[in-house]
């Protein structure tokens, strides 16, 4: 069974007509929504049933975009987790740099006001390392012969004695230390005035204070100053605070043990004392504070 075609498209229509008639079929169509907004509803209803066909059309292109993105995220927030690690390791080094630098420069500071408190000459020293001698517990510092270094010259922090130079070159100096065994210093008890000498006994060891008998009148927390009766040290400086007394009534001595009052190995930078005591020895009683040829010495105690 054959249709027939619609009128509108059989072919003895022209060809304008058809054209006219379906511009304004177009125009009332426009008009129509436009004006009552009837094709909404329908355009809705269309789009409702096309929408998961067209999530099912873009499902491919979303899962690449994902992926991509995905790798993409991931690969940046190594590259930036790496120079974020990067950047606090120096940041870490910056601040260990800093603070070691405020440590150093407050130690310059302290040193500072021991030279104006003295009235002999000192020589700023600092330490470059450590010699290579497991035994002894020695330094080498910066400064020699050439800078008016002297053997036997002490070497004090702020808080007290360090150590004595024992070897002496033209631009450096090697320091034996207060632990270092057998170092002696002649000492007094700040306390009652008691005179006795302090040993060094190895790296790390307490300092022993020596040659004393049962009831010598000592007590823990008692500190211990340079005499001066050597000739070497200046008076009045902090060598070490007794933190042991162990007694032996049976061989009537007494075994003292004594800690450092100076950080022995906490600063670089010390002092050289170069003390003299032909004229930097307190004066006799007999003789004038203001004798010429003699400067009158301040003790040094603990900061």
């Amino acid at each position: 069974m054959q249709h027939s075609a619609p009128p509108l498209f059989k072919q003895g229509i022209p060809a304008l007509v058809k054209l006219i008639v379906c511009l304004s079929i177009s125009a009332a169509l426009m008009l129509i929504d436009f004006r009552f907004k009837a094709i909404d509803l329908v355009r809705d209803s269309i789009n409702l049933g096309l929408r998961p066909l067209e999530y099912v059309m873009q499902l491919p292109r979303n899962l690449v975009t994902a992926s991509d993105t995905y790798f993409t995220t991931r690969s940046t927030l190594a590259i930036e987790n790496n120079e974020l690690k990067q950047r606090q390791m120096e940041l870490t080094l910056l601040a260990n740099q800093s603070e070691l630098l405020r440590v150093e420069n407050q130690n310059l500071r302290q040193l500072l006001n021991l030279q104006k408190e003295v009235t002999y000459e000192t020589i700023p020293v600092e330490i470059l390392y450590n010699p290579s001698n497991p035994i002894s517990q020695r330094v080498v510092i910066d400064r020699g012969a050439e800078d008016g270094l002297k053997l036997g010259n002490p070497i004090a922090s702020d808080s007290g004695i360090l150590g004595q130079v024992v070897r002496l070159y033209a631009g450096s100096a090697e320091v034996s230390l207060l632990e270092d065994r057998d170092f002696a210093v002649p000492v007094q008890v700040a306390r009652n005035g008691l005179r006795a000498a302090v040993f060094g006994t190895g790296r790390g060891n307490l300092l022993e204070l020596r040659y004393l008998p049962v009831a010598s009148d000592l007590e823990v927390g008692d500190v211990l100053l340079t005499s001066g009766i050597d000739g070497t040290y200046p008076p009045g400086f902090a060598v070490a605070m007794i933190t042991r007394i162990e007694r032996n009534i049976d061989k009537n001595t007494a075994n003292v043990f004594c800690a450092p009052v100076a950080r022995i190995n906490a600063h670089r930078q010390a002092l050289a004392l170069l003390y003299d005591p032909q004229w930097d020895a307190k004066p006799s009683t007999g003789d004038s504070e203001n004798a010429p040829g003699r400067r009158k010495t301040r003790t040094r105690g603990m900061p």
